[in-house]
């Protein structure tokens, strides 16, 4: 395996362009409470994070929602480190019984939605009632899997650039990053 240039790592953090601050994500994951909220108090849900983008919106975003509600994770990723989407990858399936539950899908990012699409379908599949999805960020362009999609919920609304932070990885890097990022010239 190739040795990490930590010093390339750090450059991209510090050249990057900030498209949102700590303070507006933090304004975005209380609106996605209150929405998630509003719409599933009632429905005892499953919520599965898809890792490992999902894991900082969970993160954020579970102690935020006053209701009772299961969690779990899934394992399901097109882009390894790499910078382009490939073949959708398993890494780890649902484990919990899902018929006739209504399930959330939590992720860090809607892009294309191939992998989102093929989770939710997944789930459908397995019995699940009803599948929500939320997403901290929706990048706006018109290569969706499908004309018009969107999660059920969404924090912001970004530009279509390479983006790092708040869950999202720039080559395994900086999911922890408070705010989110684009990547210098994409």
């Amino acid at each position: 395996m190739k040795p990490v240039d930590l010093d390339e790592i750090r450059r991209v953090r510090e050249e990057a362009d900030c498209l949102c601050d700590a303070t507006e994500v933090d304004a975005a994951l209380t609106r996605l409470a209150s929405d998630i909220t509003a719409r599933l108090h009632d429905k005892n849900p499953l919520v599965y994070t898809v890792m490992n983008g999902g894991l900082v919106l969970a993160g954020r975003l579970l102690p935020r929602l006053p209701f009772p509600l299961e969690v779990g994770y899934l394992h399901a990723t097109r882009y390894g480190h790499a910078l382009h989407g490939t073949l959708l990858d398993w890494l780890v399936s649902p484990t919990h019984d899902l018929c006739e539950r209504t399930v959330l899908v939590l992720d860090d990012i809607l892009d294309e939605g191939h992998t989102l699409a093929a989770i939710i379908d997944f789930l459908k599949a397995e019995g699940a009632r009803e599948v929500f999805s939320a997403v901290l960020v929706h990048k706006n362009h018109e290569r969706k899997a499908w004309p018009a999609m969107r999660a059920d919920f969404t924090g912001l609304e970004v530009a279509d650039r390479f983006l790092f932070g708040s869950g999202m990885d720039y080559k395994g890097y900086w999911r922890n990053a408070p705010g989110i990022y684009a990547l210098k010239g994409h």
